[in-house]
């Protein structure tokens, strides 16, 4: 079987499906991408690999999951993205225990397989099959400061990132202090905390 490298163009928002975001792949040495549609958490856990000068103050999973195999010796030696049966791309991670030489490839989400790679540094490979069905010719657009979509998701998370480490406090925040980080949050599209934020203040008009 021909396989087509793949290599990660960026995320942007789903236009399609609500707290959704697409996952923008492009085939070396060709200008056709796949859009993959992936959950936020997905995103942020690929976004995070992408950018190493951002660090989570504790492991999110795949994170997690990247120390507790490398403890063991076992690598990410490729992904395969194999099967595209309505709308819905299966892929294969193939494991290498880097002591015994044995390889191990198993069935996994696409958006956790792509995470684990970014963070093993292995390649991404899908089929003609379905770079012919699924690959399109697609600009990534730019903002008005100049950053891609890609690199706009990266600040959000990023501000996402800082606002986490003020949720525990939400309880010893006035209104006011709490109002004006809902306005910080819907700046930085965080709709996610700004809506915890508003549930601070609705669960404090209700006693």
């Amino acid at each position: 079987m021909d396989l087509i490298r793949l290599n990660i163009r960026g995320i942007s928002y789903s236009q399609t499906q609500t707290g959704a975001y697409a996952l923008i792949l492009e085939e070396d040495f060709g200008k056709r991408k796949i859009p993959v549609i992936i959950g936020s958490f997905e995103a942020q856990s690929i976004a995070l690999a992408l950018e190493k000068d951002i660090t989570p103050p504790r492991p999110i999973t795949h994170d997690l999951f990247t120390t507790f195999a490398k403890s063991f010796h076992i690598i990410v030696k490729a992904v395969f993205i194999y099967k595209l049966i309505d709308g819905v791309f299966y892929s294969n991670i193939l494991f290498q225990n880097r002591e015994t030489d044995e390889e191990k490839e198993i069935d996994s989400r696409t958006s956790d397989a792509i995470a684990l790679a970014i963070r093993f540094d292995a390649p991404i490979y899908t089929n003609k099959e379905i770079m012919k069905k699924a690959g399109v010719y697609m600009e990534m657009k730019e903002n008005n400061t100049g950053n891609s979509s890609f690199e706009k998701t990266i600040d959000n998370i990023e501000n996402q990132l800082k606002m986490e480490d003020l949720e525990e406090t939400f309880s010893h925040l006035s209104e006011t202090e709490i109002n004006e980080l809902i306005n910080k949050a819907l700046e930085s599209e965080d709709y996610e905390t700004a809506a915890k934020l508003r549930d601070e203040l609705t669960k404090r008009n209700l006693h």
